[in-house]
């Protein structure tokens, strides 16, 4: 762990990659290794990419990664995937996508599986994350399944968030019911030479106006893109650099910061409880207990409190 922790350090793709998978796979060796990364972390910009399927997520993260790399800063992404039904890992179609991407020096494209998540991450991004601060990237990019109604949890991992939608997501109603308007720092109004797409670039803009404004961030901004063509990207980036900008100057991303790693702590605690507590012998309890609860013999509720005693 010393020599994989050092060549992290270094900036070494192959040690990255080892340590992602480590972490991954939970192995317990991951433990000690994020440890010892843990007081080099900090330093990266983490933006989240989310919104709904075929909103061209994958495309505006390759924009991206391609513009960082031109300005000579270094870049690391990781895109959450589907998870295989066969073999629990990902189908590694947005890594297939950014292949040209990811042979570029200083860029590291890692494909996760979300094995479950709902909320579009799988439980070991935040590690993933981590470790590709660790090893020196300016930027991280986390792109997301894309599920829906469930992408809160990108908010409590990205410093800033951007949510790309297309003229074809429906109206922007259905993005409130989503609760993107919630999480979003920025809206990307993509594929926006499509008919429909000046219609709910308005009705966000009107939506955005009626809230309340929020000291703790700048104004969220409608922009325009069409990712394939490369438009708009440059004008995205700038709107990245304003928000991280208001963040620092204003202190916000150092408490922005601490709620993310209050979440990750609470997370942290929940699983280590979780994995104690059903050791061998609760377990056999509840089965010896299962059929007396079934048949309502006992109830669930009484069955926990003696359980938990």
């Amino acid at each position: 762990m010393e020599d994989l922790a050092r060549n992290i350090l270094s900036g070494d793709k192959r040690a990255i990659a080892r340590a992602i998978s480590l972490v991954e796979n939970e192995d317990k060796k991951s433990i000690s290794l994020l440890k010892k990364l843990y007081s080099h972390t900090g330093n990266a910009y983490r933006i989240g990419i989310t919104g709904p399927p075929g909103a061209g997520k994958s495309t505006i993260t390759n924009c991206l990664i391609k513009l960082l790399f031109d300005k000579g800063l270094k870049v690391g992404v990781i895109a959450v995937d589907p998870t295989s039904p066969f073999t629990g890992g990902a189908f590694l179609g947005d890594r297939v996508r950014m292949s040209e991407s990811s042979l570029l020096e200083n860029v590291f494209v890692r494909s996760m599986a979300t094995r479950g998540s709902l909320g579009g991450l799988c439980k070991n991004v935040v590690e993933a994350c981590d470790i590709l601060d660790a090893s020196g990237k300016d930027y991280i990019l986390i792109e997301t399944v894309g599920v829906g109604q469930s992408e809160l949890d990108i908010a409590q991992t990205a410093d800033t968030t951007i949510v790309v939608l297309v003229p074809e997501s429906g109206d922007s109603v259905q993005a409130m019911k989503a609760g993107l308007m919630e999480i979003a720092d920025i809206f990307v109004m993509n594929k926006s030479d499509r008919d429909g797409a000046d219609q709910i670039v308005s009705a966000l803009k009107n939506i955005l106006h009626l809230k309340p404004p929020s000291d703790s961030k700048p104004e969220i901004k409608v922009l325009k893109t069409i990712g394939i063509k490369n438009n708009g990207i440059e004008e995205l980036f700038e709107e990245i650099l304003i928000q991280k900008k208001f963040l620092v100057s204003k202190g916000f991303l150092s408490i922005q910061r601490k709620e993310h790693l209050r979440s990750k702590i609470l997370d942290l605690v929940k699983n280590k409880l979780h994995n104690t507590f059903w050791d061998s012998e609760n377990q056999k309890k509840l089965d010896e207990n299962l059929n007396a609860i079934s048949e309502k013999k006992i109830d669930p509720w009484t069955f926990t409190e003696e359980l938990t005693k």
